[in-house]
């Protein structure tokens, strides 16, 4: 049985990061470019909700015990393979954690002209994860 209280929190904090994704989101990749702070509350949320999806799918993995994957970009495909969610999302959410990588390790520098057009057109990959999620633990729970 899933940790609803757990995976609720979990939603909601994807939610209000996205929240603030979008409320701190410069018009166009050139004022991101300069805003310092908007680039630091842009990557600082995106970097949160991608860690989230992947400790909620590391939740439903382990909690179904199937076999962990071993990185974070796997947990997406599982869920795949699970029919969670579609393929394409997966792949999409996958390249989320490199952002992710990138943005925590500093392996090379951001490209915010990319990141401004991810956050102007991918949010709602978080959130039809989340549904997906709540889909399928709704229907986990009323069986």
């Amino acid at each position: 049985m899933p940790d609803h209280d757990l995976l609720d929190l979990k939603i909601e904090s994807i939610r209000r990061c996205l929240r603030r994704i979008v409320e701190k989101t410069p018009p166009n990749a050139d004022a991101l470019q300069t805003d310092y702070d908007a680039q630091d509350i842009v990557s600082v949320n995106l970097q949160r909700a991608v860690q989230l999806c992947v400790d909620i799918a590391a939740h439903l993995i382990a909690e179904r015990g199937w076999d962990a994957p071993t990185t974070m970009a796997e947990t997406f495909s599982v869920l795949a393979d699970a029919e969670i969610i579609d393929r394409e999302l997966a792949e999409r959410l996958r390249r989320a954690v490199g952002f992710r990588n990138i943005s925590v390790h500093e392996y090379e520098r951001i490209d915010w002209n990319r990141v401004h057009r991810l956050i102007t057109t991918r949010l709602d990959d978080f959130r039809t994860f989340v549904e997906a999620v709540l889909k399928t633990v709704h229907q986990r729970t009323s069986d």
